[in-house]
């Protein structure tokens, strides 16, 4: 793509870039962003300069900006103390969304003395980015921008024709090589509209599925939650799923497929070497590979993939196993940085994970070496299946822990048995969908203590058959947990819940839900901010009235039918 640039600067002023808040942002504004970038870029001596915006398109408008400027950009997953510090040693300026620590930089506005729209050179150094640090420490990779342009043009010829000019629609970040490039460089050379915000709820991205032909970005981790119970009949519009930052289980391809219409493409990559191969998953298909367009690949002795491809030249190894099918098609085998040693006996990760989930005990399972007492053991980190959790709240974490190694012990050696058990409701995930090795090996450093599940509550009125509490919600309530990343925000199902709860324990009420009626949401309830909750039984109707109230007005209210 040596006239990437070029096109860029041809392209028509009111070409729709993409959409913000449900407003159009035409090209013309991208363009003038993009100078307001490259003349900060021309104030800054830095040559090289960290960027973090989550505004994919302001995003686009930076990068561009930095390189017009001839800044060496470098990208991190976050912003976290940790992330920062290490790119302090590496960078001269901070460009976006840093801590103030940091003195970040955004430009208001700009000017127009960009001397051209002149594509960069070659072997210009215009990227660096991080591993995931999924098997490891994230380390930093060096990008010039012939890489770039070779994986733009290979995802182009591969799927130009069949996503047209959808708009892009992604709950991924643009942080990392996967997300970096589907949508924001890909788009920009085919004149694709990118939404700016990505979706981190499947409640936002489904109705917004049906405004017009689109394009789903998407990993793992997202796909395989999709729930059902959303109406995804906007699906109809897509015009492609991909899916990439890790192996797609086939479970979850067809999951997907049966509520989108049409199975994810999946995208074999990493960081180091951008995107390898794809496959599209259909019911009874052979589960092989297809290289990308420039990407040569063999096996070495030992079975590991090497790959040749783009201007880089030469051959990489990887490591993962592979074998060759039909039509220069390949399969993997697992990988080969996964077999680890405990007390000189060889034990793959893989295979213990795999036996894990074999018990029918455990919905997800990551093992993981660690040092313990100057010597190395396994880790688990399980996510339990309904019958897991049944015997987890019935004996405890011994009585699963105990069920688990023995389910283990017919195939995997005493000394390969993990040692220290950890049982959550969730894998964490970061922006990228992805399970770093980090934030596992986070949770053996101290016991996480028991996130409260109810309110602080006090009886201030009580009758018969009404009651009036005063509630005040704790911030570190478990069910805060994703409802919502800017603010904390009480779920109206806990709301719910807590009415019955507190029924039964004030009114004595017994009987199991019949339903709900005249539900209403009128107010969030946030934490630390009193409200009280008046609960009425009517024996007549077997209802129970509840209502949630503050000094603000009303916050819920509705009728409960519990049946015998």
């Amino acid at each position: 793509m040596s006239d990437f640039f070029e096109r860029l600067g041809a392209r028509a002023p009111a070409a729709p870039a993409g959409w913000r808040d449900g407003s159009l942002v035409s090209h013309g504004e991208l363009l003038a962003r993009a100078r307001a970038w490259a003349a900060l870029g021309r104030r800054t001596a830095a040559r090289d300069v960290a960027l973090y915006l989550d505004d994919s398109l302001e995003f686009a408008a930076a990068l561009l900006g930095a390189w017009l400027a001839g800044k060496t950009v470098w990208l991190v997953a976050d912003t976290l103390p940790a992330s920062c510090a290490a790119l302090a040693a590496e960078v001269g300026a901070f460009w976006g969304e840093f801590p103030q620590d940091y003195a970040p930089c955004i430009p208001q506005t700009g000017d127009d003395s960009v001397p051209g729209w002149t594509t960069p050179a070659p072997d210009f150094p215009a990227l660096v980015v991080h591993t995931s640090g999924s098997t490891g420490a994230p380390t930093a990779i060096r990008k010039r921008f012939s890489q770039l342009s070779s994986e733009i043009a290979a995802l182009e010829t591969e799927f130009g024709a069949l996503v047209g000019d959808a708009t892009v629609l992604s709950t991924v970040s643009h942080h990392h090589i996967y997300g970096l490039l589907f949508r924001v460089l890909w788009p920009l050379l085919a004149g694709r509209p990118v939404e700016a915000a990505r979706h981190e709820f499947p409640e936002t991205l489904a109705p917004r599925l049906g405004a017009g032909p689109c394009l789903l970005l998407a990993s793992p981790a997202h796909l395989k939650r999709l729930p059902e119970h959303l109406d995804w009949r906007g699906a109809a519009q897509l015009r492609a799923v991909f899916s990439s930052g890790g192996m797609l289980e086939a479970k979850a391809s067809f999951h997907a497929r049966a509520l989108l219409g049409q199975a994810p493409i999946e995208v074999y990559g990493s960081s180091e070497t951008g995107g390898v191969a794809w496959r599209q998953r259909t019911p009874g298909s052979v589960e092989d590979w297809t290289p990308f367009p420039g990407v040569e690949w063999r096996s070495d002795a030992e079975g590991l993939l090497e790959l040749s491809s783009g201007p880089a030249g030469g051959w990489q190894r990887l490591a993962d196993r592979v074998e060759g099918t039909q039509g220069g098609r390949f399969v993997l085998r697992g990988r080969a940085d996964r077999i680890v040693k405990i007390e000189e006996k060889r034990v793959s990760l893989d295979a213990v994970e795999a036996a894990l989930c074999a018990t029918g005990l455990v919905r997800e399972a990551r093992v993981l070496a660690c040092l313990e007492d100057a010597r190395q053991s396994l880790a688990a980190f399980v996510v339990p299946s309904d019958s897991g959790q049944a015997v987890l709240e019935e004996g405890g974490r011994n009585a699963l822990s105990t069920r688990l190694r023995a389910a283990l012990a017919a195939s995997t050696h005493a000394v390969a048995l993990p040692r220290r058990w950890r049982y959550l409701e969730r894998l964490p995930v970061n922006a990228q969908g992805k399970t770093t090795q980090a934030d596992l090996l986070a949770l053996l450093d101290t016991e996480m203590p028991a996130r409260p599940r109810f309110p602080q509550a006090v009886l201030i009125e009580d009758a018969p058959a009404r009651k009036l509490l005063e509630l005040v919600v704790p911030a570190d309530l478990l069910y805060f947990d994703g409802h919502f990343t800017v603010a904390p925000v009480l779920p109206g199902v806990v709301q719910v819940d807590w009415a019955i709860h507190y029924g039964r324990l004030h009114l004595g009420l017994a009987g199991s839900f019949g339903g709900i009626n005249a539900l209403k949401f009128q107010q969030m309830i946030r934490p630390g901010v009193p409200v009280q909750l008046e609960l009425v039984w009517d024996p007549v109707k077997g209802s129970l009235n509840f209502r949630y109230f503050s000094e603000a007005g009303a916050h819920a209210s509705g009728r409960i039918l519990l049946g015998t």
